[in-house]
């Protein structure tokens, strides 16, 4: 009776619950569980077992819409030693590995149980037991009528099951709660694996409770089916383990493929989708949108995976079908394979334009203009076609394989072309050819030449191509050769160089008008080398390649004598002209010569060297000039030279660059100076000067000379190769981008060059940073030692004195006035350089004209500390600038000094004083009594000052209008305005510190 009542409070409370529950939708699923059995879902009984039969008991109610609720409940809590087992069916675990059973029960607390309860417990235990098939002796009745056979039955069944867990209840009801009717429902979760068999069994045991069990949900969680990045991943089912991520492959879907990797994800035991690796991309012909591979429209093509949508087809281009992966090209457009898909379609260029011939003897210099049309291509090349015109009216015959085209005659890049080794007085035809990419594709397109009729003029004739030995003696070796191939003219005579083997340095010249020659006085049994020329009206030839050959053995006692009568000659011979030359020295004058140190206009001083010291020889003391040439420079075959590009202009034509490949040494780029055509001999004289000194020089830090050309046009000087120019240009390009010890290294190496140049008694006269050329490692060399030429382009760049002009701003007072040019004035132009490099290449004296600079230098107007200037160069320009010029250091004493300034770089970091430097921002540079006049400044003139135009803008937009406003900026307003290089930063909060000690200095006295 007392059973019943307490079962019918457990109804109720159940009743009820469930009718809560059903109000409040709790019996939604998630997307990622499946269930495997739901008690709720269950219509008809659910045929759980439950043994003894008097323990768990089935509850079947409804809920308010009448669908059937099954509960199991008991509450044998009057009775000791309760031992009652619910059993469920068997549960399918649908290849689930890991699954997790949901329990909602309600508990009675044994507190509010009346006194005398036999036993009572607030907890009960679930078990499993796996098999790949159902138990059906389970499913049966588990008594047989026999205590003992029950018993026995019972003891093997729970024998086979494993513990899951003991439940205790979160909240439990009281008799106050059953009159109240307030739910206190439980939920509890386990869950089981790694699962093995295909199913398996729960089963519930109660030791004593008063509990119902309101359902029981039996799942497992897997990842559900899902599309992403048009990847389709079906419905995965998680791993055994908590931790485990299972991999699944995606399949690219919609016209979709995989972008360099199939798309992976990874399922978690949770059943979420985690780590997406690689994705599907539309086909080509398709794009993306809204998630789907959507296939282009007409006149649209997409071609690359990785690109996101379908573009337009290009100019003259044409997609005439939906999906196209390509854009035909229209009729007479052409495109080639290695032209990527978004170009525009092109076609051949048209013909050059504006071509000129240049003939310098037997080579001619063909010069022509970029097409009018190039077919919207960038690569536009040149052919040329030589065809010599037969005498006659015999008609064209192309040219032999004699004829040398510089740099190649066909895959021209540049608009010029050097033709050489034609023959001399001959007509020539030349056709200029334009091609591009696709003119191979253009059958149909009417190649366009342009034609070029020239003449050559006599030349020189090519060199002897073999000697050869005739009849040996012991002292002389007969010789015979063969006219050149192309005389070019009447052949006057032949001279013969000859020297004995591995003493090339000392050779003999003769001469012969015929084609053979018996050479005397040679020593027996010796190698010698032979090299013949000829010579015509336009003069000599190039010598032969070297022959050599060698005399017999045997020296007789005549030859002897006669070979030390020929010695002794020698002798006295060069013992009269050393004799002579030091006459000449000692009496003669010589004119204009940058070896001496001049102390007036007249007066003249030589410098006297020491034997065994290399001096300077001026090449205007020789009288051929051309002497002068071969005596300090090497003459270089021209065929060892290829011109690739033209990298700027001089006043006796262009310069250019391009390998020099001497035999025996490795290739090197150089510089090449070349002579423009119809010259003048003394333009060719001005021009080979500067190689005639540069020749005499072998220094790290000054320009070394390779060679000349001489022999074949153009003349040419040829040099090393300086990859960063000039120093002026170099620095302006890299505003603030080195340290100071880089800076002092490159003002070492110039004081270096120049302290070598004085002491071989050479004044360079042109010491500026435009004529300091620098190489790929920082490397800063001496250069331009013509001075024949204007030194800069502008009119004002020079003060004319008697004898020339002269560069004023680098010039010493004393030179300018009584043009004074010695070593001492080369300092103060060291003294203009090391400002130069320290200032990044600013123009010295501004925009002063130079007959201010004149009077402001000789009113003892110094230029100021540039910015960021360590004080240390400083006073070193100063130095280089004193008025007394034997008061102004040598070369050598300022190559120590910056020695030991780099040796202790802490020397550098006391910088000018700024408020005491002139300021250059708010000051005129015109000189008025020794003092700078203030005056007026715009913002945006003195960012112009300080070479920094470029922001004037941004100052305005950001509200600094004026100086005053300026003068209060910080690096922080700098960086707000947009200016962001740090370089540029340092250099303007530089200047405006500056303008602030400028300020205060001046009381407000300068109206700003």
């Amino acid at each position: 009776m007392q059973s019943r009542w307490w079962s019918c409070g457990i109804r109720l409370v159940a009743w009820t619950w469930v009718w809560s529950l059903a109000l409040h939708g709790a019996w939604c699923i998630p997307a990622n569980e499946v269930n495997l059995l739901d008690s709720r879902s269950v219509v008809g009984d659910l045929g759980w077992v439950a043994y003894p039969n008097n323990g768990w008991e089935e509850i079947g109610e409804v809920d308010e819409d009448y669908a059937p609720i099954h509960t199991y409940q008991v509450c044998r809590v009057m009775e000791q030693n309760q031992n009652n087992w619910l059993h469920t069916n068997w549960i399918l675990t649908e290849g689930a590995q890991r699954v997790f059973i949901e329990l909602k029960f309600t508990l009675r607390d044994c507190n509010s149980l009346p006194g005398g309860v036999g036993t009572c417990k607030e907890t009960f235990n679930m078990y499993y037991y796996e098999t790949d098939e159902g138990d059906e002796e389970i499913d049966g009745e588990m008594n047989d009528g026999t205590g003992m056979t029950e018993e026995v039955d019972r003891a093997m069944k729970e024998s086979r099951y494993f513990k899951v867990d003991t439940i205790a209840a979160d909240e439990s009801f009281t008799e106050l709660d059953l009159g109240d009717r307030v739910m206190k429902l439980n939920t509890e979760v386990r869950d089981l694996g790694p699962l093995t068999q295909k199913g398996f069994y729960l089963a519930f045991q109660d030791l004593g409770a008063c509990i119902a069990l309101v359902s029981v949900r039996v799942f497992y969680k897997r990842c559900p089916f899902l599309v992403k990045s048009l990847a389709e991943f079906p419905d995965t089912i998680p791993g055994s383990e908590a931790s485990q991520l299972v991999e699944v492959v995606g399949r690219c879907v919609n016209n979709s493929l995989p972008l360099y990797e199939p798309p992976r994800m990874h399922c978690s035991t949770e059943g979420e989708w985690l780590v997406p690796i690689g994705k599907c991309v539309c086909q080509p012909g398709f794009e993306e949108i809204n998630g789907s591979c959507q296939v282009c429209k007409v006149g649209f093509y997409r071609s690359l995976l990785e690109s996101p949508a379908c573009s337009k087809c290009p100019p003259h281009s044409v997609a005439r079908q939906t999906g196209a992966t390509a854009c035909s090209c229209e009729d007479g457009w052409y495109k080639i394979d290695s032209d990527p898909p978004n170009m525009a379609c092109t076609r051949p260029p048209s013909g050059p334009r504006n071509a000129i011939s240049n003939v310098n003897e037997t080579s001619v210099f063909l010069e022509w203009s970029v097409p009018m049309e190039t077919g919207n291509r960038k690569d536009v090349r040149y052919n040329i076609l030589c065809r010599q015109v037969l005498p006659e009216g015999r008609g064209l015959e192309e040219c032999g394989p004699n004829v040398r085209f510089l740099p190649r005659r066909v895959g021209l890049s540049n608009t010029s072309v050097m033709v050489a080794d034609l023959q001399s007085h001959t007509n020539y035809s030349f056709l200029l050819e334009a091609v591009n990419g696709v003119s191979e594709l253009a059958k149909e397109h009417a190649k366009q030449y342009v034609s070029l009729n020239v003449t050559t003029n006599q030349a020189a004739p090519s060199p002897v191509s073999v000697v050869r030995k005739g009849v040996t003696g012991k002292s002389s070796i007969a010789i015979s050769w063969a006219e050149p191939d192309r005389p070019n003219g009447i052949i006057l005579e032949y001279e013969i160089k000859y020297f004995e083997k591995e003493q090339d340095s000392s050779y003999t010249i003769i001469k012969s008008k015929e084609t053979e020659m018996v050479v005397e006085g040679l020593k027996p049994s010796s190698a010698y080398i032979f090299q013949v020329r000829a010579r015509t009206s336009a003069g000599y030839g190039a010598f032969s390649r070297r022959f050599e050959f060698q005399t017999s053995p045997y020296l007789t006692a005549t030859s002897e004598r006669a070979q030390a009568s020929i010695v002794a000659v020698a002798i006295t011979l060069a013992l009269v002209l050393l004799a002579v030359v030091a006459g000449f020295l000692l009496s003669g004058r010589r004119h204009g010569g940058f070896g001496l140190a001049e102390t007036g206009d007249e007066d003249l001083v030589y410098h006297i060297k020491f034997p065994g010291v290399r001096t300077y020889i001026d090449p205007l003391t020789y009288e051929d000039p051309n002497q002068a040439v071969h005596e300090f420079a090497q003459e270089i075959d021209v065929s060892f030279i290829s011109i690739e590009r033209i990298i700027g202009a001089g006043e006796f034509g262009e310069v250019c660059s391009g390998p020099l490949r001497l035999p025996g040494k490795r290739e090197i780029q150089v510089a090449i100076k070349t002579l423009k055509v119809g010259y003048t001999e003394q333009q060719r004289r001005d021009f080979l000067w500067e190689a005639s000194i540069m020749g005499q020089f072998n220094h790290p830090n000054i320009i070394r000379l390779e060679g000349v050309v001489t022999k074949s046009k153009p003349v040419m000087i040829i040099t090393e190769y300086m990859e960063n120019g000039s120093l002026d240009t170099f620095l302006k390009k890299n505003d603030g981008q080195f340290t100071v010890i880089q800076l002092v290294g490159m003002l070492r190496g110039i004081a270096s060059g120049m302290r070598y140049l004085s002491d071989m008694g050479y004044v360079h006269r042109d010491l500026a940073a435009r004529n300091i050329l620098v190489n790929s490692n920082l490397v800063s060399k001496v250069s331009d030692f013509g001075l024949s030429r204007v030194l800069e382009d502008d009119a004002e760049a020079t003060y004319t004195t008697r004898g020339g002009k002269i560069p004023i701003r680098w010039t010493a007072p004393e030179a300018i006035a009584y043009r004074k040019f010695t070593s001492a004035s080369d300092v103060w132009s060291y003294g203009i350089v090391m400002w130069e490099v320290m200032s990044y290449g600013e123009r010295p004296y501004w925009e002063m004209s130079n007959q201010d600079v004149i009077k402001a230098v000789e009113e003892s107007y110094r230029l100021p500390g540039p910015m960021d200037c360590p004080e240390a160069l400083y006073h070193l320009m100063m130095d280089c600038w004193q008025r007394e010029r034997s008061n102004r250091p040598k070369f050598d004493e300022i190559v120590c000094l910056l020695d030991k300034l780099i040796r202790n770089p802490s020397s550098l970091k006391k910088l000018v004083n700024s408020s005491h430097r002139v300021s250059n921002l708010l000051v005129e540079h015109a000189s008025v009594e020794g003092s700078c006049s203030a005056r007026s400044q715009t913002v945006g003139e003195w960012l112009d000052s300080i070479k920094m135009g470029r922001y004037t803008e941004l100052f305005m937009e950001g509200g600094y209008s004026s100086l005053e406003t300026v003068a209060q900026m910080t690096s922080e307003d700098l960086r707000r305005v947009g200016v962001n290089l740090a370089g540029h930063q340092k250099k303007i909060i530089t200047s405006i510190q500056e303008m602030r000690v400028h300020m205060n200095s001046t009381n407000s006295t300068v109206n700003i």
